[in-house]
Parts: structure tokens; C-alpha cells; sequence
């Protein structure tokens, strides 16, 4: 499966009773496809996943495969820390006909590096649908090793690795590893080094603003102009920066906002951002020329 090159973890919109706003992901994935975008990640950690039910996030997986239609893949963020319900929210993504499944690592419960296999293997095994692993100790306090990545890169429908890590050698180690594995950088300031690395490109938070200029970025580093990719990098660095300032997805969401496409606000427990930070985030924007 190709998801190309600009994965976006899509913001999830909410009317003003923080209800999903479906008429608002029509505008958004318009925005996003408009812009550079390749595959739709929908209810990733981006999407607010915690606070969305089993419902809500299958409503959110048909209506985007429905707006995208063959201008988009749809990537399903499945994955929880319960491997049986993993494996049914993963079986009802599937009837829909999304493309892809993100499967983030079990989180809070800490499993072994077999008990990740083995989380990760049976949720694979129960699904035909390709499967991209996502690693990101930073939340969930556990780290998929190189060894166990290419364990599981030997299964069929196991086709890739979402890396935000934000650890260089490791990336390179699971290069080595398990070569068969496409590789996405999972934090934006990352992904040119990975590229150098091997990666076939980013799942994005910061594509929502600059998804044009990210895919600029990747092409120009892929034709070996590696000058205007450091320096598209360079550019957008401060806004990869700002849009993390404060927890995911809380700037972007704003910055969206900012930008003239509607997506509200914040399911508790996440809040609004402070003054200071929504001026920050005001500030890059208006540098880029999006506001």
C-alpha cells in the first residue's frame, strides 16, 4: 500500500457542544487535500482518539473516505491498549474500507517487548487491511524496540512504522533491521534527518498549515536537491516548534482556527490555549503568510 509521501493526523472538528462537526470535516479535508496532503489519518492522537467513542470515530471513518473519495487514502486510527478492542474496532474499519490502520502502542498497561508482538501480531492477523505501526513512548511510556519492529515486519499486512521516537540511531537501527518497512516521521522537525534515514515521509500535525511546502520539502530532498530542502525545513522550523509548545493538538487546532477554517474547540480534558501561546501561534502564521 502506497499512502504517500504527506500522511496529515487530521484534527477532529467540534460544534460548539463539542459535538463532531461533520459539516466542518468536509471544509477541512478539502483544505487538506487542496494542500499537499496524500493520506487522511483520522482519529489519531491528533483527533482527540481518547474522547471519541467506538461510534464516533467509525461515523469519522466513513464520512472522510466518503469526502475524499479516490483523491485521498483514509488511515484509521484503531489501536488502544486493549487488544481485543483493538481488534474489533479494527475488524469494523475494515467493513468500511478504509485503507489503512494506525496502531499506536499499548499505553498506561506497559507491555513487554513479546507482549507487544504478540498485541500488535494478533491485531494484524484478525485483518486484511495494512497496518502501520505507530511508536511514540512519549505517551505511552513504552517503546517498540528495532528487534520487535522487525519481527513484526515480517507479517503480510504489516507495512510500516510511524517513528516518533525522536531518536536517530533507532530510526536507523530498524532501517537496518527491518528494510522492508516504509518509515514515517512521527514529529515534523524530524522528518528531513529521517529522510536522510530512509523514510518515506511524514504523518503530520503541522501539514494542516503547510502541507504544500512539507511535500516541497520531501520531493526536493527525494531529487537530490538537498539545498532547498534544508532550506524549506529552516523556514517552516519555527512553526513545527510552536505547534508543540503546549500539548498536541491544542496549537494546531488553534492555528486552523486562525486560518479561517472552522474546527472549535477542545474535549475535556484538553483546553483552550492561553493568550501567550495563541499569540505565538499568531505570529508564525502571519511570517508564513497564512493569516
Amino acid at each position: 500500500m502506497n499512502f504517500g509521501k504527506v500522511i496529515t493526523a487530521m484534527v477532529t472538528p467540534f460544534d460548539e457542544d463539542l459535538k463532531v462537526d461533520f459539516k466542518a470535516l468536509e471544509r477541512l479535508i478539502e483544505h487538506l487535500i487542496r494542500t499537499g496532503t496524500d493520506t487522511l489519518l483520522v482519529t489519531g492522537t491528533t483527533g482527540e482518539s481518547p474522547t471519541l467513542s467506538d461510534e464516533e470515530k467509525l461515523q469519522l471513518f466513513k464520512a472522510a473516505k466518503e469526502i475524499a473519495g479516490n483523491r485521498a487514502k483514509i488511515m484509521a486510527g484503531t489501536g488502544s491498549n486493549s487488544t481485543h478492542h483493538s481488534i474489533e474496532l479494527s475488524r469494523k474499519a475494515e467493513k468500511i474500507g478504509v485503507d489503512g490502520l494506525l496502531l499506536v502502542a499499548p499505553y498506561y498497561n506497559k507491555p513487554t517487548q513479546e507482549g507487544l508482538f504478540r498485541h500488535f501480531s494478533m491485531i494484524a492477523e484478525a485483518v486484511d487491511t495494512p497496518v502501520v505501526i505507530y511508536n511514540v513512548p512519549g505517551r505511552t511510556g513504552v517503546n517498540i524496540e528495532p528487534e520487535t519492529l522487525a519481527r513484526l515486519g515480517e507479517l503480510k499486512n504489516i507495512v510500516a512504522v510511524k517513528d516518533a521516537a525522536g531518536n536517530l540511531d533507532m530510526t536507523g537501527k530498524t532501517r537496518v533491521l527491518a528494510p522492508q518497512l516504509d518509515i514515517y516521521s512521527g514529529d515534523d522537525s524530524l522528518t528531513l534527518p529521517m529522510l536522510a534515514l530512509g523514510a518515506k515521509g511524514v504523518i503530520s500535525v503541522a501539514s494542516h498549515v503547510a502541507g504544500a511546502e512539507i511535500k516541497q520539502m520531501i520531493e526536493s530532498f527525494e531529487s537530490g536537491n538537498t539545498k532547498r530542502a534544508m532550506e524549506i525545513h529552516l523556514e517552516l522550523f519555527r512553526l513545527f516548534k510552536t505547534l508543540f509548545v503546549i500539548t498536541n493538538p491544542i496549537p494546531v487546532k488553534e492555528a486552523v482556527n486562525m486560518m479561517g477554517i472552522r474546527v472549535g474547540g477542545f474535549r475535556p480534558p484538553l483546553v483552550p490555549a492561553d493568550e501567550k501561546v495563541k499569540a505565538s501561534i499568531k505570529e508564525v502564521l502571519t511570517e508564513l503568510g497564512k493569516i
